[in-house]
């Protein structure tokens, strides 16, 4: 069996604690372009599907268009069924 020495473990622990304070260093100057760029993604992706549903609601002048929204159902029957109750004193 073998036994880890005090210099591997000692090691380990340094490239470690340098790997964790290298991203640490990397994501504070990097962390803020990153950013920018996924907020960036997302305005251009809202701005598209902004744009994709108001061009089929743009009409001309005297066009009528009636939209019917879907019918829901009043109740649901597995629900069960009430039953009125009176507290007594």
């Amino acid at each position: 069996m073998q036994e880890a020495s005090l210099q591997g473990v000692l090691t380990v622990i340094l490239i470690i604690v340098l790997i964790y304070y290298g991203l640490k260093v990397l994501t504070r100057f990097f962390g803020p372009l990153l950013l920018k760029y996924v907020t960036k993604k997302a305005g251009e992706k809202f701005q598209q599907q902004f744009e994709q549903y108001q061009q089929p609601r743009q009409s001309t002048d005297g066009e009528v268009t009636i939209e019917k929204k879907p019918k829901q159902k009043s109740s649901n029957k597995d629900v069960g069924e009430y039953i009125d109750y009176e507290e007594i004193d």
